[in-house]
């Protein structure tokens, strides 16, 4: 797998000089904006140069075999090129070109051919119809079409994250991308699989237990090899958040005519991911919004949540959500509320705590409190940021979790531009919605239950935190 996200060498296989080719916007991306320093070399009719990268007139001609071949041509046209790859001895093919399986009889023929060939020669197909794959640490990237200054692709690579996205749909690919880049979390790796007819969706998660990757993220229409993919799943010690298409019959006959794939009965799928760890995600914001709840907070060991507020009201509506979600609206000690009277201008000791106007000192005195209280698992902040101290006590808030080892869902009751320009500029994990930071404790929940039940950890273990991933002690018993 390593080569489709870091090759030595490419081949772009359909670039050319012709107006609105999409073949040169991998060369232009390559060579003007990620400054990759390998060949990069194309194929094309008139065997001309393209952006600076030499051209040739078959994949037989390249001066040496490339380490990859991005094949962007007209489906026809794709079996030959597969051929000629196979001769040259190139062994990992990105086909981007549609028209396959997902295009009816003729489509799925040659999709079948492709994979013949490939097989036989001990290759490796990403696709078709696809995008292919995008690295921020190896600065990678061969998705066509994409404009670097639409999509800050620049500080998509400046700032390589811990999380992974393995996505059918481009579309989507872009969707989450732009949304990271006013979020916390950055990418390690995008890789947008298409029609998966040889590397799919179980293959990356096995890849990904191996490299900077904290969380994996996925976007799937169809699964192929269930048990595949759920043996995969048993295996991972890190999160897997899926948005999965086709719960409804219309949704699995969209699905069928995007990446050729009939979505799997829904109920199996469902009970399928619970068995391996899975989080099945509701809707398709939750594949950006939730991944800082793993990467910047540690796991919600217990169901046991402590509210803290300053505006009640907020406190009011996050316990529905809380015992929605199916957790616990813990009932603080007599000790704790003591200890919580004290820390002065506080309506409420019990949960939710309540403040009216208070100064810095009495927030981090109740944060401590409630962090330090054995019968908390974790907290809900609810902190309307009426003044800038309310900003440098959530930073601190951060800090004491890391020291009890418990997290916040941090919500800030603002106008959603403001929390997000304060998550920006201060690196703290807020959530835009009650909705989502209730959901980000669930699922943080629900993970640490799956590496129970998975025997990767014990009852009563703590995460260990090494440079910077949570690893989790303990060894897998079993696999379906």
């Amino acid at each position: 797998m390593e080569k489709f996200f870091n090759p030595k060498s490419v081949v772009i296989v359909g670039a050319s000089n012709s107006s609105f080719n999409l073949g040169s916007t991998i060369c232009n991306m390559l060579k003007d904006y990620l400054h990759y320093t390998g060949p990069v070399y194309t194929v094309n009719s008139k065997a001309e140069t393209v952006n600076g990268c030499p051209g040739f007139s078959s994949v037989l001609d390249l001066p040496q075999t490339p380490d990859m071949a991005i094949i962007i041509v007209a489906a026809r046209h794709v079996p030959g090129i597969i051929k000629d790859c196979a001769k040259k001895g190139i062994k990992r093919i990105v086909i981007e070109s549609a028209g396959f399986a997902e295009d009816g009889q003729n489509g799925a023929a040659m999709q079948r051919e492709i994979d013949e060939v490939a097989r036989e020669n001990g290759m490796r197909i990403m696709g078709p119809n696809c995008l292919g794959t995008l690295s921020t640490r190896d600065k990678f990237c061969s998705f066509y079409g994409v404009n670097p200054s639409l999509v800050e692709m620049n500080q998509i690579f400046e700032t390589p994250g811990n999380i992974s996205y393995i996505i059918q749909s481009g579309g989507v690919v872009v969707l989450v991308m732009e949304s990271l880049y006013y979020d916390l979390v950055g990418i390690n790796k995008v890789v947008s699989i298409g029609n998966k007819s040889d590397v799919d969706e179980a293959d990356l998660i096995d890849y990904f237990q191996k490299d900077e990757t904290e969380v994996i993220g996925i976007y799937l229409e169809n699964v192929a090899d269930g048990r595949k993919l759920m043996e995969a799943a048993q295996k991972s010690r890190k999160p897997i958040l899926i948005y999965k298409v086709g719960r409804t019959p219309e949704g699995a006959m969209a699905a069928m005519s995007h990446t050729a794939g009939m979505a799997s009965n829904d109920l199996i799928f469902e009970s399928a991911c619970k068995q391996a760890g899975i989080i099945r995600l509701n809707s398709i914001n939750e594949l950006h919004s939730l991944p800082k709840m793993f990467t910047e907070m540690p796991i919600l060991k217990g169901n046991r949540v402590a509210m803290f507020t300053n505006s009640g009201a907020f406190g009011s509506i996050a316990a529905d959500l809380l015992v929605d979600a199916g957790l616990q609206m813990v009932r603080l000690s007599g000790q704790t509320q003591d200890k919580l009277k004290k820390a002065g201008q506080v309506f409420n000791v019990k949960n939710p705590v309540d403040i009216g106007p208070a100064p810095p000192q009495t927030y981090l005195d109740i944060f401590e409190i409630l962090l330090g209280a054995d019968e908390v698992d974790g907290l809900l902040p609810l902190l309307s940021v009426w003044q800038t101290f309310v900003i440098d006590t959530l930073q601190e808030l951060l800090k004491m979790c890391k020291h009890y080892d418990k997290p916040a869902a941090i919500y800030t009751p603002n106008a959603v531009a403001k929390s997000i320009a304060i998550r920006a500029k201060h690196r703290i994990p807020i959530f835009e919605t009650p909705e989502q930071s209730v959901r980000a404790l669930s699922v943080s929940h629900m993970f640490c239950e799956s590496l129970r039940k998975r025997g990767f950890i014990g009852d009563h273990e703590k995460f260990e935190n090494t440079d910077n991933r949570r690893i989790m002690k303990g060894t897998m018993e079993a696999a379906l």
